[in-house]
């Protein structure tokens, strides 16, 4: 049996990439790459907050643009702990008091309804994550 064109060209492409790398090893050993996301002042001003608390703000985001980032504003103030640690606790809440009214007055032209709801899912992803670094879950199986 001879072997078929596709696997003629899969060995050609195989004998490339050999014949390309110096070091003869395939090309899925490489580099790590870590990427980190920059968050902005507001993005980093969400409050870790426990997890029924950020369903709850989730939730009041759905249904009333702004309202669950002004509760969320509050748990700062009762110690939740935000990406913002070099600013005062008072700055925090009132960047988070700015998100609030931006999606309220945004709401109209469901702009802000929908960073709204972001916001909240946001809430609740940062709550699974604090859950899990208090749980000593390994970064690699974090979600």
């Amino acid at each position: 049996m001879e072997p078929s064109h596709k696997d003629a060209e899969t060995a050609a492409a195989a004998a490339a990439v050999a014949a390309a790398d110096p070091r003869g090893a395939s090309s899925s050993s490489g580099v790590v790459v870590q990427v980190r996301e920059k968050k902005g002042p507001l993005r980093a001003a969400i409050p870790y907050m426990p997890f029924p608390v950020a369903v709850i703000c989730l939730f009041l985001n759905t249904f009333v643009p702004g309202l669950g980032t002004f509760v969320s504003a509050f748990t700062v103030l009762c110690g939740a702990r935000t990406d913002l640690p070099d600013r005062h606790v008072c700055c925090v809440f009132w960047l988070n008091i700015a998100a609030a009214l931006i999606q309220v007055l945004t709401a109209i032209v469901m702009v802000g309804w929908v960073m709204s709801i972001f916001w909240g899912m946001d809430m609740v992803i940062l709550a699974i994550s604090q859950g899990y670094k208090e749980q000593g879950i390994p970064q690699q199986l974090r979600l």
